[in-house]
C-alpha cells in the first residue's frame, strides 16, 4: 500500500512528543470527481477550514464502504471508486493518538443534492463547494495559517486534518491519471 504521507507534530510546528501505545482510528476520505472534473471540498466556515470529505470506519465497516457512506453524507453523492491512492498516518504526540486513512478516488454516480451533515459539521459552518483540484489545492493551503478552534477540535488537530488533505489533494494532482 501506497503511503502517501506521514505527518507528526513537527509537521505542524510542534514540540515533537513520542506517541506511545496510542489510541488508534482508522478512516476514509479522498477526491470525488464530477464529470465536469470538479471534487468536492467541505468548508466548515466558523473554523475557516477547508478539507476533503471523508471521516471515520464503524463497526466492522471496510474502508471502501466508509469512504461511499462518509461521502454521501457529507457531499449527498453515491459514488463509484475508481481508484485507491494509498493511506495517511497521522501521529498526535500532545493527544497520543494516531490516524490511519485510506484515501480513494470516487466518480460521482448519482447526486441527490442532499448532505446527513453532524450536530458538529452544522455548528462548525459546514458546507459542500466543489471547486477545481487546482482551485481545492490553493483554498486548502491557504486556510491552514488562519484556522480558528471550535468547541469540538483544537486548532492543533484541524492543522493535521488539512495538512494531510493538503497532502493527499498534492498526491493526486501529481500522480492520478485518468
Amino acid at each position: 500500500m501506497n503511503l502517501i504521507c506521514k505527518l507528526t507534530d513537527a509537521d505542524i510546528g510542534e514540540k515533537e512528543k513520542e506517541v506511545k501505545a496510542p489510541k488508534l482510528r482508522q478512516a476514509a476520505r479522498g477526491i470525488v470527481l464530477r464529470e465536469d472534473g470538479k471534487i468536492a471540498v467541505f468548508n466548515k466556515v466558523n473554523k475557516n477550514e477547508y478539507k476533503l470529505p471523508g471521516g471515520g470506519i464503524e463497526g466492522d465497516e471496510s474502508p471502501e464502504e466508509t469512504f461511499k457512506r462518509e461521502i454521501l453524507e457529507e457531499t449527498g453523492c453515491d459514488v463509484e471508486i475508481i481508484a485507491q491512492l494509498g493511506t495517511t498516518e497521522e501521529y498526535k504526540g500532545k493527544e497520543n493518538f494516531k490516524q490511519i486513512s485510506h484515501v480513494f478516488v470516487g466518480k460521482v454516480k448519482n447526486d441527490t443534492k442532499q448532505l446527513n451533515i453532524t450536530q458538529k459539521e452544522k455548528d462548525e459552518g459546514a458546507k459542500l463547494l466543489w471547486e477545481t483540484p487546482q482551485k481545492s489545492l490553493e483554498l486548502i493551503t491557504k486556510c491552514y495559517s488562519n484556522l480558528k478552534a471550535s468547541d469540538y477540535d483544537s486548532v492543533y488537530s484541524t492543522k493535521f486534518m488539512v495538512l494531510r488533505d493538503r497532502k493527499i489533494l498534492e498526491y493526486f494532482i501529481n500522480n492520478y491519471k485518468k
